[in-house]
Formats: C-alpha cells, sequence, structure tokens
C-alpha cells in the first residue's frame, strides 16, 4: 500500500480531493492521563489554583481541532460542523474522548487526534504544580466512519 501524502517523487504532497464526492464523515479518537489519586481528587473537587480543569481541557480540545491544519502540514482545512470532548474521571486519572465530524471530501481523523491530546496536555498543564509525574498516552483513534471506506473500528474497541 502507498503512502497519501508521498508523490510519485518521494516527496511530501498533499492530497487532491477534489474529486472525491462529498459525504459525511466521522472520527472518535480517544486519550488517558494518569495522575495521582489526589490530584483526580482535585479536579473533581474544581480545587486547582488555574481554574476548572476539564471546563478549560473541553474548549482548549475544540480549538485544537478546528487548528489541525495549522498544527499538521499536510492536513486540509476542514469546515467541521461537530467537535465534542468529553472526561471521564477513573480511579487512576482522566480518559479523554474526541468526536469530529463533517461534510467533506476528507476525514476527521486528525483533528480528533488534535483535539484529544491537545486536551490532554491542558489535563496536565494546569495539573502539574501538585503532579508534574502524570503521563499522558493511549491515544488513538478508535472509529471512524464515512468517504470509500465506511465504517472502521480499532480492533480493541470490538465488542466481539
Amino acid at each position: 500500500m502507498a503512502l497519501s501524502h508521498v508523490d510519485n517523487e518521494g516527496k511530501a504532497s498533499m492530497v487532491d480531493v477534489a474529486e472525491k464526492p462529498v459525504s459525511t464523515r466521522e472520527a472518535t479518537a480517544i486519550g488517558f492521563v494518569h495522575m495521582k489519586p489526589e490530584t483526580i481528587q482535585l479536579v473533581q473537587a474544581n480545587d486547582l489554583k488555574k481554574g476548572d480543569v476539564l471546563q478549560v481541557a473541553r474548549i482548549a480540545g475544540i480549538q485544537a481541532a478546528k487548528k489541525c491544519s495549522e498544527l499538521i502540514p499536510l492536513c486540509h482545512p476542514l469546515l467541521i460542523s461537530k467537535v465534542q470532548v468529553d472526561f471521564d474521571i477513573e480511579d487512576n486519572g482522566v480518559a479523554i474522548a474526541a468526536y469530529c465530524k463533517l461534510a467533506g471530501q476528507t476525514g476527521v481523523e486528525m483533528e480528533a487526534l488534535t483535539a484529544v491530546s491537545v486536551a490532554a496536555l491542558t489535563v496536565f498543564d494546569m495539573c502539574k504544580a501538585v503532579d508534574p509525574d502524570m503521563v499522558v498516552g493511549g491515544i488513538k483513534v478508535i472509529e471512524k466512519t464515512g468517504g470509500k471506506t465506511g465504517h472502521w473500528q480499532h480492533p480493541e474497541q470490538s465488542d466481539d
């Protein structure tokens, strides 16, 4: 299988999507910020000096999805119709999920990944004074729909 962002001469190239049909495209990505139980309690109580960690991280993730093409050189600027960033507080940290949707000629996987990544980095930034040992990880696309490939789900997310 050939790489889509490399031309015939091996040079980086933006994919031409002009001839692709417009379809509804969706992508969901996840990530996790591992942190100490004490930090989780501070996040839940909204008791960190920088403010409401999850609300600030939600806005950061949404903004990041909208700026994806400015951060990743070969991404197309997209007219995203929906970005949603959600958090689940767990015993060992904060799980993050980002969902992106549009009607267009290319997918929104990179936007969902960017939203999760920046939301996770924002959580880290807001909590680092009390927990510098946090670890950000597990960032991946878990599902996408639309376009030529249709529906795809990460094998680890399958209900089988």
